[in-house]
């Protein structure tokens, strides 16, 4: 028998596998696919990851609980453009979908790529951007939220659609720099 949990789990993950596999960050479901808006010619990349933090295990568990947030999977993604991902997924029941990933991606080369709804501004002293990557319908729904690190950047690649009960009236760029302000000061001072 299939829990309701699995089947909700299930249900955020097939909805934000689509809205991420639509943008050039991580796909909870797979590979990501940059969008012809996404390919890389900009500011070079480095060649893999930061590594040092580890989304899977630094991430407090203060902030997890205070998000009601739990593990789901590991988030291991590479494009045939080199750009890598190193992280979790986290799923809040009733709630948004989130992978927290380090990434050989900059800010600046996040910003090169010229995205709808961009922003800049700072976390805990680390410059910072968040991006719409979505060209759809669900534009909303989904946001990716890059914080500066050496060699690259801490991503938050969030789906967040209007039908959960408990996020799903909050805007998605509001939830993951939300997220992003709790997860950032558990950064090393050295990454």
């Amino acid at each position: 028998m299939i829990s309701r949990e699995n089947t909700l789990l299930g249900a955020a993950f097939a909805v934000g596998a689509v809205v991420l596999l639509s943008g050039c960050g991580p796909s909870i479901g797979g590979e990501a696919k940059p969008s012809a808006s996404s390919t890389n010619t900009g500011p070079t990349q480095a060649t893999d990851a930061p590594s040092a933090y580890d989304p899977c295990k630094d991430v407090p568990q203060a902030v997890l609980d205070s998000e009601k947030l739990r593990q789901t999977r590991i988030v291991n993604d590479d494009t045939s453009a080199g750009v890598k991902w190193r992280g979790c997924a986290y799923i809040r029941s009733n709630g948004y979908v989130v992978s927290i990933t380090t990434t050989n991606l900059t800010v600046d080369a996040t910003r090169s790529r010229n995205f709808a709804e961009t922003a800049e501004f700072t976390i805990n002293g680390r410059r910072a951007i968040s991006t719409r990557q979505f060209d759809g319908p669900f534009i909303k729904e989904a946001c990716t939220l890059n914080v500066e690190m050496k060699g690259g950047s801490l991503d938050f690649n969030l789906s967040n659609p209007p039908s959960n009960r408990d996020t799903g009236s909050i805007d998605s760029c509001v939830l993951a720099r939300g997220l992003a302000e709790k997860v950032v000061p558990s950064l090393p001072a050295s990454a």
